[in-house]
């Protein structure tokens, strides 16, 4: 009896336990919703990067030389490369101020370093008178080539005919007009209206950029977008510059206006004979430079051709940073590095490029 009773008990725990665990599903529990670990990522939308949609005109283009527009008939006519005396009896110049690109440089280290301009002129049919002209020295005919320009010139110290032979190197040597402006007759040669036509028809020397041309010297900002030096690594202000040239004294002064650089030397604001004006740069390029001493005369060479950076300075907008320059060889364009070693970019205008010895690069006022 009492067995029986166990087998009850038991059984009935048994129907209570699958009654229970399995006699019916179990109702699915809610979800429970867990905060995620990452948070949501939003995602910011650069601003597009505006697009400079440049300019375009009808028969014109843009000068490889200052940016500026010219008729596109120039547009594969090689630039000259024409030397003028700096001497002070030699003053006033005529048509300089119309030059692309001016250089200035010790011509001798006779004479308080005396300096000579090498002009270049894209469009040079628009100038009627240009000079006076004078000889040329080694350090042009090495960089006369890096813009293709054909060298105009009167003769020169017989260390120029070592250069004067490389294939690269077109020269138009003496044979222009003489004007009488009552100076001694090394003052009185001009390049006058019809001269080059002559030179070129008579030398079978080519108008146009040859196998020799590098392409475009300097790389432009868009005149929509000009540089502004002001934000760069190392700019300071310049309003005034003041080249260690003992001889001639010369300046640049920043002009607000105009946004350009002011030329003086000899004490006085420079004017062009021709037409009056000033000679002024938007772009002004100050480049240390080593040179070499042939004789006792004074005649010198600058080295030219650096591989190792040598220091300078590009000034434009009132502002100047610090560069550094190298040269490959006589054809290639002298290329200018700011201090990240990104070649800079120069503005819409024309540019003046100094070439200063080493010697007196620390007399040098760049304020």
């Amino acid at each position: 009896m009492k067995k029986k009773l166990v087998y009850i008990l038991l059984a009935c725990g048994l129907s209570l336990s699958l009654a229970a665990c399995g006699g019916k599903e179990p109702a699915e529990e809610e979800p429970v919703e867990q905060e995620s670990a990452v948070e949501d990522t939003v995602t910011v939308e650069e601003p597009a990067e505006e697009v400079v949609v440049e300019e375009t005109r009808d028969g014109m283009y843009r000068s490889e030389l200052t940016n500026e527009w010219i008729d596109e008939s120039l547009k594969n006519q090689r630039p000259i490369a024409v030397m003028i005396d700096n001497e002070k009896a030699a003053l006033p110049h005529y048509g300089i101020s119309e030059a692309d690109v001016v250089y200035e440089m010790m011509n001798s280290t006779m004479n308080g370093h005396i300096t000579r301009f090498m002009v270049l002129v894209k469009d040079w049919e628009k100038i009627e008178q240009l000079g006076s002209i004078r000889s040329t020295r080694t350090t042009n005919l090495q960089l006369a080539p890096e813009w293709n320009a054909v060298v105009c010139h009167d003769g020169g110290p017989f260390y120029i005919d070592y250069f004067l032979v490389n294939p690269y190197v077109d020269n138009f040597n003496g044979g222009f007009s003489r004007v009488n402006n009552g100076k001694s007759r090394e003052f009185t040669e001009y390049i006058l209206s019809g001269d080059l036509d002559k030179k070129f028809d008579n030398s079978g020397v080519s108008r146009e950029y040859n196998e020799y041309y590098q392409g475009a010297h300097f790389q432009f900002a868009s005149e929509s977008a000009p540089v502004d030096l002001s934000g760069e690594n190392g700019s300071i202000d310049c309003t005034n510059i003041e080249l260690p040239f003992e001889h001639n004294n010369s300046c640049l002064e920043y002009i607000a206006e105009s946004n350009t650089y002011r030329y003086s030397e000899y004490g006085s604001e420079y004017k062009d004979a021709g037409n009056g004006s000033y000679m002024e740069f938007t772009n002004v390029i100050l480049q240390e430079c080593s040179y070499e001493q042939y004789d006792d005369n004074g005649y010198m060479n600058f080295w030219v051709k650096e591989s190792n950076r040598m220091s300078g300075y590009y000034i434009t907008g009132g502002k100047a940073i610090p560069v550094t320059w190298s040269k490959q060889d006589d054809i290639y364009p002298t290329k200018y590095y700011d201090k990240d070693g990104n070649e800079i970019t120069l503005n819409t205008g024309k540019t003046y490029i100094a070439l200063v010895a080493d010697d007196v690069w620390d007399d040098l006022v760049v304020e």
